[in-house]
């Protein structure tokens, strides 16, 4: 039997550490019990009913609301003046549902764009700087490209960023442009260019990147479109360049575009403009990082 020595003064600072996590951990609860007592039944809650509910005073929960009311997580009843959650919740919780749901329904549909054009076809969402790789079917010939989930794309010549960027208004993407060097276009005075060829790209329904990241592989993405209107990833299709000449690419973009609207569609988004040679203009505008 062996035995470890331990100092009045070790345990005496270990407790105070352990009291202290706990004493975080149980704040974190707390807070998380008053948020769960707003349910679709009683959206609306008062002070006393909180506290009756979670076992506080009702001090100890007027301060606990007064700091979620700053950071709008939740917000004043204007009729009543009791606490109902706010947006800030939304905005904290919001895309990680859209990009979870977008996950789950697109595989089907992924493989069903793998099968009929041969090639990788991957899901990717936007983290507010870049698109990011979450979902991937790959190609089942022998000469492919597949990347990790995961994998992130980050200047506008990508063809997943360009589907995001494109739904930006041009003021915004001037902004852009102008101060962001990953985003320019090899000609640092054409920021007019950048934002006429994104106008395109979302005209269109689809970017493409023609070997201009990499001159062994063809990138063409479309975006997907929430219930909301709100384009919340990006179908992409990766092929090696031999095998995807210019003149096929607008045929792999139509596709692209119909994989990505059957996506869409299960996840309640409606067109809102007339088809352009079988492809959807477009839906209402949004910014990926509102």
């Amino acid at each position: 039997m062996t035995s470890t020595a331990r100092t009045p003064g070790g345990r005496a600072s270990s407790a105070r550490g352990g009291a202290a996590d706990a004493r975080s951990a149980s704040a974190i609860l707390t807070v998380i019990e008053v948020l769960r007592c707003f349910t679709i039944e009683q959206p609306v809650q008062g002070v006393t009913e909180i506290a009756a509910k979670v076992g506080l005073h009702k001090s100890s929960v007027s301060r606990i609301l007064a700091t979620l009311e700053q950071e709008e997580i939740v917000e004043r009843d204007p009729d009543s003046r009791r606490f109902r959650l706010g947006l800030g919740l939304i905005s904290v919780a919001g895309p990680l549902l859209a990009n979870l749901d977008a996950r789950r329904v697109s595989h089907p549909m992924l493989q069903e764009l793998s099968d009929e054009t041969g090639e990788t076809i991957a899901l990717v969402v936007w983290s507010g700087s870049e698109a990011v790789t979450v979902e991937q079917v790959t190609s089942g010939q022998q000469i492919k490209h597949a990347n990790p989930l995961g994998t992130s794309y980050r200047t506008a010549k990508d063809a997943s960023v360009r589907v995001f960027l494109a739904q930006l208004p041009a003021d915004r993407l001037r902004l852009l442009a102008d101060g962001t060097s990953s985003l320019r276009e090899d000609d640092p005075a054409t920021t007019d260019a950048f934002v006429a060829c994104l106008a395109a790209d979302r005209e269109r329904g689809y970017a493409v990147n023609f070997g201009q990241t990499s001159p062994e592989e063809v990138g063409i993405a479309a975006p997907v479109w929430d219930h909301r209107g709100e384009v919340v990833a990006a179908v992409l299709l990766a092929a090696p360049f031999y095998r995807v000449p210019e003149a096929v690419v607008p045929g792999l973009g139509a596709a692209v575009v119909r994989a990505a609207g059957r996506i869409s569609a299960r996840l309640g988004a409606v067109p809102a403009g007339p088809a352009v040679s079988g492809i959807r203009s477009r839906m209402p505008l949004s910014s990926p990082h509102a």
